[in-house]
């Protein structure tokens, strides 16, 4: 699964270029020797040339008709060696299985990483702040902080949840914890720099001082920090890391008063949390605040603007339900009396209402039940939320003239290859030959493609999706091939899946997905939420596709075959047609 760069090509060599021959040695693409993991089992793919058996432990493996093989064995705690064999050909691998999380401390010490706040904190007078330690059972644990000693008292048993992915081997259920958590609350209302806390455990007889890793600070409510964002588009989440829920991205020039810091992300009075990257701050500048009395809805090429009068650029948010998109405001007082109720091929209706907390929030009917896309952006102190229109009907079944279509190939360049092939073959150098047959096939029907990379060069993600919001696509594909984590089953796992974000795209992900499994007969992932960056932008439905596992041995021979791709490429325009043909009021 995804990022992006690559040797500049002809499209026709890379829509036509056969894959690598094989070596006619043993190979593992994946893992590496060495290769470190958590997993208790991990999967080997790799190839030999066909004939005769390879053997991993002294056991036949199953191979492809290619050679190619991705059998799964387990992992002991500590170093494991694993020994392949064919035709008198040895491969020996070491691979490193380590604990999830480090082991319970016994005496008085703390478990290493335990001790939280672990990364420096900044907070309002009078808010909670936890303090937490992992240390064995029966000891006496406190804390040292602003001229307090806090006790640190054990917790009842809890679980650990593992990473995101796991969902995608069904192994996301929590598991329960053999260390025991020892934690404290404590409010500080008085503002100023308090330092590092100091941990102190007993235990055994013997004592031990360590200082935390975060230092704590109390903000200031009457000289708070104000920032304006700096990026294009910043992006907000539901909590201080990368891990948590996107939100609203806030418009450049967005200002916002901070309330709180972790690390390198920082809280905004409306909420959600910012990376200190993506604004800039506004010394003795104080917190927004604007009236609003009036909107106002324009029309211009190919979308519907609501335009909102501010004295300064708040923080607004946006939630999109059937027959109905709503625009939240925070730091505003309404004055709002009177506004003319448009009449529009977009927008059916418009009100508003009071939420308190000078929170206003502006109603957007819809003529249908979902937007087709939208953006936020301020020009001066005004806010304007664009809402597009959808592109004109087909002139005829399976047509798709007049379509713009935004085409990702995912990963590239010696930075990003992505997952990779029995072969040792790149995602990134399968990605871009399909992109090309599916920009061939979608310009036959009529549409229009630009693509984020041409050649094999690496993009970022953020220019990725700051690409597609550039060329404002009717809609956005993301093209990819699968893997999975090292607890998976590569050798059993196959099929196509689609992946979306914003209600707009599921109805086109779906579309797709029936397409390559009904049409092309292809096996079914599924058809997934989830929060992907390239599945984000919210100027037009976009939706990720993982057009096959790359690591499963079988499906890989597909993935890679120029005729298979074409068949592919075929498969997906069809899908994008039949949606476009739907109803959708």
């Amino acid at each position: 699964m995804s990022l992006p760069r690559a040797a500049l090509l002809t499209a026709a060599a890379w829509a036509f270029a056969a894959p690598p021959a094989l070596a006619e040695g043993l190979k593992v693409a994946y893992p590496a020797d060495g290769h470190r993991t958590t997993a208790e089992r991990i999967f080997l793919i790799g190839t030999a040339a066909p004939g005769g058996d390879v053997t991993v432990a002294g056991r036949p493996v199953r191979r492809s008709p290619g050679g190619h093989f991705a059998p799964s064995v387990p992992l002991q705690p500590g170093p494991n060696r694993i020994v392949l064999s064919h035709r008198g050909e040895q491969l020996v691998l070491t691979v490193h299985r380590r604990a999830e999380l480090p082991p319970p401390p016994l005496g008085a010490t703390f478990a290493a990483g335990s001790l939280e706040p672990a990364v420096d904190r900044s907070v309002q007078p009078g808010e909670l702040v936890r303090f937490c330690a992992v240390a064995e059972p029966g000891a006496s644990v406190s804390v040292r902080i602003g001229g307090r000693t806090l006790p640190l008292l054990p917790q009842p048993p809890s679980a650990a949840l593992p990473d995101q992915q796991a969902g995608l081997t069904g192994a996301d259920q929590p598991r329960p914890l053999a260390r025991l958590r020892y934690e404290a609350l404590a409010r500080f209302p008085r503002v100023g720099r308090l330092g590092k806390p100091v941990f102190r455990v007993k235990a055994g007889g013997q004592t031990h001082e360590e200082a935390g890793p975060g230092a704590l600070e109390v903000l200031n409510p009457e000289r708070p920090m104000v920032v304006a964002v700096k990026a294009e588009a910043g992006i907000t989440r539901s909590g201080p890391s990368s891990d948590h829920a996107r939100l609203t991205p806030l418009p450049r020039g967005t200002r916002a008063a901070v309330t709180g810091r972790e690390g390198a992300w920082l809280r905004l009075a409306h909420g959600p949390w910012i990376e200190r990257s993506e604004v800039v701050a506004l010394p003795g500048a104080t917190p927004p605040r604007s009236a609003i009395r009036s909107v106002r809805v324009r029309p211009v090429a190919g979308a519907t603007e609501l335009v909102f009068p501010l004295q300064e650029p708040v923080p607004a948010t946006v939630d999109v339900e059937d027959g109905r998109l709503t625009l939240t405001l925070h730091h505003v007082s309404a004055q709002t009396d009177l506004f003319r109720t448009p009449e529009d091929a977009i927008v059916r209706r418009l009100d508003w209402v009071p939420l308190g907390g000078e929170r206003i929030a502006y109603r957007v009917g819809l003529h249908t039940r979902l937007p087709w896309g939208w953006s936020l952006r301020y020009e001066g102190t005004s806010l304007v939320l664009v809402l597009r229109h959808p592109p004109p009907a087909p002139a005829a079944p399976g047509r798709l003239d007049g379509l713009l279509v935004a085409l990702d190939p995912g990963h590239g360049g010696t930075q990003d290859h992505g997952t990779h092939g029995p072969t040792g073959r790149a995602e990134k150098d399968v990605t871009l030959p399909m992109t090309l047959a599916l920009r061939e096939a979608l310009e036959r029907r009529g549409a229009r493609c630009e693509l984020t990379r041409t050649r094999d060069a690496f993009v970022d993600l953020k220019p990725r999706t700051d690409a597609i919001a550039r060329i404002a696509p009717h809609l956005s594909l993301s093209l990819h091939y699968n893997a999975l984590p090292d607890a998976g089953d590569a050798e059993g796992t196959r099929g196509f899946g689609a992946f979306w974000y914003h209600p707009q795209a599921h109805g086109l992900a779906a579309a797709i997905h029936r397409a390559m499994t009904r049409q092309l007969g292809r096996p079914s992932y599924g058809v997934w939420w989830d929060n992907l960056a390239l599945a984000r932008p919210t100027v037009a439905p976009a939706v990720l596709l993982e057009l096959g596992f790359l690591i499963n041995p079988e499906e890989y021979e597909w993935c890679v075959d120029p005729a298979s791709q074409r068949a592919a490429a075929e498969a997906i325009a069809d899908g994008v047609a039949s949606w476009l043909a739907a109803p959708r009021d």
